[in-house]
């Protein structure tokens, strides 16, 4: 008897432009185009497993061992239809392939990492699972083409279907068939970029990206300003500056844009608070350590970034990664040693204002990743 079974992983990607509005709630459109950094699938990915069989009587979803509901027109059942289709275009084109597409399917899928804390865990878990699929039913599309699928499950899960740099392309049309991912450049393009996470907590989202964005453009006048004057200029910007391997410029921007993404949350009606007092503080740390490396006649050195949560994201240069985290430990001890070193004895760089953030309880900050 054939077995019928494919597993896919896919990554995180956190976005240095970010992607906050949609102007079609079903095809899942963008307001704005947006870019983002795949991180490393050794820390933080989802791994997806899918079968077809013929016994199987309705698709099933498995979530880290919990069936999860496939609601009827939900995007759960829209991926999943939709690679359905392309299974059976491909089984027309390709007679003696065998007929699989009308099989139900059971999926399950896992992430290392907790889920809906602001770690683009739908991302991750709906590029896994459209991946799975396509390797399921041999596919020959590519991840361009797949993230039109993706996008429908979660829109950043579009761009986890590349490594590197990526870029949503917002599109124009009405159909979303020009909004799609493409790699803007692969990850050894650039290889010194790291990325330190900071899981500030694991607890599920307060306000969930879906309902906070659809409420910010209903309500927020500042989002109208951020989608017509300021990411388009942005996307250029930042494009250029990966290109040419720029840190000042792409950590510039990248703190900017997460600055007015937080602006244009609390600028919705209700305000939304995604960060929490450990995330203003850890803002607080980067800003002063750029402040001192500038005053030591450098530039800067790191840059944050936040999604809807208080998890904090900080790209720096390999070189910088060793006194980052030092600096890191020193302010928000983790519970728990740091591979080898002690909680709270990082050191800090010289020109350094001690007094910027008070030395936080240990556990502030759960987790450091990087």
């Amino acid at each position: 008897m054939t077995v019928y079974q494919a597993t896919a992983t896919a990554p995180v990607n956190i976005a240095c432009i970010k992607y906050w509005g949609k102007r079609d709630t079903k095809l899942i459109l963008p307001t704005n185009s947006s870019l983002s950094v795949t991180l490393d699938q050794d820390d933080l990915k989802s791994q997806t497993t899918s079968r077809a069989d013929e016994s199987f009587e309705r698709d099933r979803l498995w979530l880290n061992g919990k069936e999860d509901e496939i609601k009827p027109g939900g995007r759960l059942e829209t991926c999943i239809s939709e690679m359905k289709r392309l299974r059976a275009e491909y089984e027309e084109a390709n007679p003696n392939e065998p007929k699989i597409s009308g099989f139900k399917v059971h999926i399950s899928s896992r992430n290392n990492f907790p889920t809906a804390a602001g770690l683009a865990s739908s991302a991750s878990g709906f590029a896994a699972l459209v991946s799975s699929l396509a390797a399921l039913y041999k596919l020959p599309s590519t991840p361009s083409q797949l993230s039109l699928i993706s996008r429908q499950g979660s829109g950043s899960a579009c761009r986890s279907l590349f490594g590197g740099f990526v870029a949503w392309e917002m599109g124009t049309r009405s159909d979303g068939t020009d909004s799609y991912a493409i790699q803007v450049a692969p990850r050894d393009h650039w290889p010194e970029m790291h990325a330190i996470i900071c899981v500030v907590s694991d607890a599920k989202k307060g306000t969930s990206s879906t309902a906070g964005m659809q409420t910010t453009v209903d309500t927020s006048s500042l989002l109208v300003h951020r989608i017509r004057e300021v990411v388009p200029e942005r996307m250029k910007e930042i494009t250029k500056a990966i290109k040419e391997r720029d840190f000042e410029t792409f950590g510039t921007i990248t703190m900017r844009d997460s600055n007015q993404f937080h602006a244009v949350a609390l600028d919705t009606f209700p305000p939304i608070f995604y960060m929490n007092d450990t995330s203003r503080a850890i803002v607080q740390v980067i800003t002063e350590y750029n402040r001192a490396c500038v005053a030591s006649g450098g530039k800067i050195k790191a840059a944050y970034t936040f999604d809807a949560g208080p998890n904090a994201v900080i790209y720096t240069l390999e070189e910088n990664v060793k006194e980052i985290v030092s600096m890191l430990l020193h302010y928000f001890p983790l519970p728990q040693p740091y591979e080898g070193a002690t909680s709270g004895s990082g050191s800090l760089p010289v020109g350094f204002n001690e007094g910027v953030v008070k030395v936080a309880a240990p556990g502030s900050v759960r987790e450091s990743v990087g």
